[in-house]
């Protein structure tokens, strides 16, 4: 058992009968009145997010979890397959274990999240960043800045489609951020 004062960003607890990650927490100590914390909780099931406040010094459990290395092998109809880099052992995930799925590239490097006590995959979590390279995206056009984004779609070689500044072209290689999936920039080859 621990309590508020524990908090950190990702840890994961356990909490209404499910597991959640915090995303963002705040201790406030009002004026008047008792101090709390105000959270923002992640769902690892489920992937939802809620905000709920806890009352300063509130006891929680802290669920048990591990991060393992894996390997993205390929997709097939019963999911995603997975490889443990040291122990060789194969996991299938579906879907809704890989946020932002369509930008797995076979063979990369990804981190698994266990629950220590069952065993069992909780989600993956792709790097923060991946390069990937263009496989079509239109010519950008000189004077064609009408928007103040001035971003075109591109398809990169997993298939996913990226929005991306005009002077990008096919064949780019590019570096992605997976949170959110924006161009961050273009890689040299």
């Amino acid at each position: 058992m621990a309590d508020t004062g524990d908090f950190k960003n990702g840890l994961c607890i356990e909490f209404r009968d499910d597991l959640y990650t915090i995303v963002n927490f705040q201790h406030v100590k009002p004026g008047k009145g008792a101090a709390f914390v105000r959270t923002k909780l992640k769902s690892v099931t489920t992937g939802k997010v809620i905000e709920y406040t806890f009352d300063s010094g509130e006891r929680i459990n802290i669920a048990k979890i591990e991060y393992r290395p894996h390997q993205y092998l390929y997709k097939d109809e019963n999911g995603f397959n997975f490889m443990h880099t040291e122990t060789f052992e194969q996991v299938t995930l579906g879907e809704e274990s890989i946020e932002n799925n369509d930008l797995l590239k076979e063979g990369q490097e990804v981190t698994i999240i266990y629950h220590g006590d069952t065993d069992t995959p909780l989600y993956v979590d792709l790097p923060p960043f991946l390069a990937l390279q263009i496989t079509y995206c239109e010519p950008g056009v000189r004077g064609d800045t009408s928007s103040s984004s001035s971003l075109k779609p591109a398809t990169v070689e997993t298939g996913a489609i990226i929005y991306v500044p005009l002077f990008v072209d096919t064949d780019d290689i590019i570096k992605i951020d997976t949170r959110t999936r924006e161009y961050s920039e273009r890689v040299k080859k």
